[in-house]
């Protein structure tokens, strides 16, 4: 029985979930908003919390401690250069999870996770997609309708020659 246990295991050990974790808290420091399943997002947004809540203490301990998790150097200084002194008012809450719906391939649920106050990047991205995706499907609609206009209508030239066999 599972009572009273915390945390998910994401169909992976342990090991691998530190890993995947990790990735997805450095793609979030590098973005500020990403799309991922829900479960990865609740499951992430912990460790996020708590590396910005590292990044706002600001000392050298605290840079080490972040750095266990983020390997990045250059994502690290710019936790506690620009995210950090972001969220100084803030005691917590850094991060929005945004349910978007299942993926089409496995039905997984979807989500955005992004930092607020930088929200709105990820969303642009779906919205132009969803805009190129209408686009397309209305060039092909038109393409449709005139290839059957012209097998409709013969064109001149076409009637000149039949009448041409004709004589």
């Amino acid at each position: 029985m599972r009572h009273l246990k915390s945390g998910r295991k994401l169909g992976r050990t342990k090991s691998h979930r530190q890993a995947t974790l990790a990735n997805i808290a450095a793609a979030l420091i590098e973005h500020k908003s990403i799309m991922t399943t829900t479960p990865k997002a609740k499951e992430a947004r912990g460790v996020v919390e708590r590396l910005i809540t590292f990044a706002k203490r600001g000392d050298l301990a605290a840079r080490r401690q972040v750095l266990k998790t983020v390997r990045d150097k250059n994502l690290v200084t710019e936790l506690f250069e620009k995210i950090a002194p972001k969220y100084e008012q803030r005691s917590g809450g850094y991060t929005r999870i945004v349910k978007i719906g299942r993926r089409p391939g496995d039905d997984a649920p979807m989500a955005i996770f992004e930092l607020v106050g930088y929200e709105g990047i990820q969303a642009e991205k779906i919205e132009k997609k969803r805009q190129a995706r209408e686009k397309k499907a209305e060039e092909k609609e038109k393409a449709k309708r005139e290839k059957e206009t012209e097998k409709a209508e013969p064109e001149p030239e076409e009637e000149k020659e039949k009448e041409k066999e004709e004589k």
